[in-house]
């Protein structure tokens, strides 16, 4: 597939989406969880936008993942089935909380669901449900090897399962856990650890009589492995619909995957090996690549041989290598970057500009900056 070309008068920096990758990158992550009876339910961290959720939701998501209640609401818009993968802590979220959980009730197959790992998080939750006078779905987190958040040991998690399933205003969906530690060609022993965090867990709640209904895992790396842990019944990867450097330093994405990516412009050629874009931390972000931290903040498409070796606020200084002999560019050439992280990149930017049909729409980024 070919990239986009734009118009001259096209602003720089921005962020580009090119909707005919966007929908192939969906309907392959779709079709992997029809196949392995997974239910998807993506993470809108990525894109944090509503017609993306939508199209995400039109291909066959069961419903949608956000970090933060202000993006809940946002993407309520999209779904009535929403699931806070992040405890709601503070009275600010928790009366956020209060009236989300109220409009969705209001509306066919509308439910709420958010992660803890602790007592005190439910407890909060459960107090909010009392005032909504509805039922608040808990997912109760894991910790199986990433080790950032999530119940620590099997006991533990039992007992919070146990006290959230005898709450009046909280409903036991089930468990959640990021997998996070499991990437590309882990070990058959990495899994088998993964699965065996998870079923000890269940088995003893069932043991208990308490229904687990969702046992819910996976992130993009790994997205499409996710049948090796056969426990789990869904999968919430985030970055697959636009994907990135990062993915495809993995092994997981191709170039021709990446769905979104930054036209900047060359304002400065100050030598022979070093030129410089209009972008810098403000659009990419400062995040390293996950697999060489030394490789740069991106990859320019037209010199893949160069490297983004810094960044400052609005500079993206670009580097060839000693022996590069190849062709350079010149000031007020535009060229296309790849960032290392998208969800960041998105973050960063108030609007995107979608391709579709030879079309450019200039849209929202609807969640951005929703801290809360």
């Amino acid at each position: 597939m070919n990239w986009i070309e734009l118009p001259d008068d096209h602003p720089t920096p921005s962020l580009v989406v090119d909707a005919q990758r966007v929908d192939r990158n969906l309907r392959r992550m779709q079709d992997y969880c029809d196949t392995h009876r997974l239910h998807l339910r993506p993470h809108t961290k990525t894109h944090k936008s509503i017609p993306m959720a939508r199209r995400q939701i039109a291909h066959g998501a069961q419903g949608l993942t956000v970090a933060k209640v202000g993006e809940a609401q946002q993407m309520s818009a999209a779904s009535s089935d929403l699931f806070i993968a992040y405890p709601a802590i503070g009275p600010q979220r928790l009366l956020r909380l209060e009236k989300l959980a109220k409009e969705l009730a209001g509306q066919q197959g509308g439910q709420l669901a958010i992660g803890v790992d602790s007592q005190k998080a439910a407890q909060g939750i459960a107090d909010a449900a009392t005032k909504a006078g509805v039922p608040i779905g808990i997912m109760v987190d894991l910790d199986v090897g990433f080790h950032r958040t999530g119940t620590e040991t099997t006991q533990e998690a039992i007992e919070l399962c146990t006290w959230v399933s005898q709450q009046a205003g909280l409903r036991f969906r089930g468990l959640m856990c990021f997998p996070g530690h499991i990437l590309p060609n882990a070990s058959p022993q990495s899994w088998a650890d993964y699965h065996d965090a998870i079923a000890r867990v269940v088995d003893r709640l069932r043991a208990l009589s308490i229904d687990v209904p969702v046992v819910s895992g996976g992130s993009t790396p790994t997205a499409m492995e996710s049948h090796r842990n056969p426990i789990l019944n869904e999968i919430r990867p985030g970055t697959y619909i636009y994907n990135d450097w990062n993915e495809v330093s993995l092994g997981v994405a191709s170039i021709d995957d990446c769905a979104a990516r930054v036209i900047a412009t060359v304002v400065s050629v100050p030598t022979k090996s070093k030129f410089i874009l209009d972008a810098g931390s403000k659009t990419f972000s400062s995040d390293r690549n996950c697999v060489d931290a030394d490789s740069g903040f991106g990859k320019v498409v037209e010199f893949p041989e160069a490297k983004v070796s810094r960044l400052s606020e609005e500079h993206g200084e670009v580097i060839f290598p000693e022996n590069y002999s190849g062709p350079r560019p010149s000031v007020g050439d535009r060229l296309w970057v790849i960032p290392n992280h998208i969800c960041v990149c998105v973050n960063l930017q108030n609007t995107f500009y979608l391709h579709q049909d030879g079309l450019l729409q200039e849209l929202a980024v609807d969640a951005r900056g929703l801290l809360v």
